[in-house]
């Protein structure tokens, strides 16, 4: 049941918009193209095995797991203004 000025399903249909946009983002961060022979942050050999697993890999695993953890601190943010986001 849709109260005030929203239509039937517009929460759904915003929770889906959302669930889009990350699953979009995540993907565009995805890398692409050859793999790199050695880290293009500290210039240590990146082993075969990763290279294999994860083309278009440009990071040595220690830098990586920094860069995520740069990433992940800095956050993301709902732009939609939910309630719940401006309420943290």
């Amino acid at each position: 049941m849709a109260t005030g000025w929203a239509g039937d399903g517009a929460v759904q249909d915003q929770i889906d918009a959302t669930v889009k946009d990350a699953i979009k983002r995540a993907r565009s961060k995805l890398p692409t193209g050859p793999s790199l022979q050695r880290c293009e942050d500290c210039d240590e050999p990146i082993p075969e095995a990763r290279r294999r697993a994860l083309p278009g890999v440009r990071l040595c695993v220690p830098c990586q797991e920094a860069s995520d953890r740069n990433q992940a601190a800095s956050g993301g943010y709902n732009r939609r203004g939910s309630k719940d986001s401006q309420l943290r």
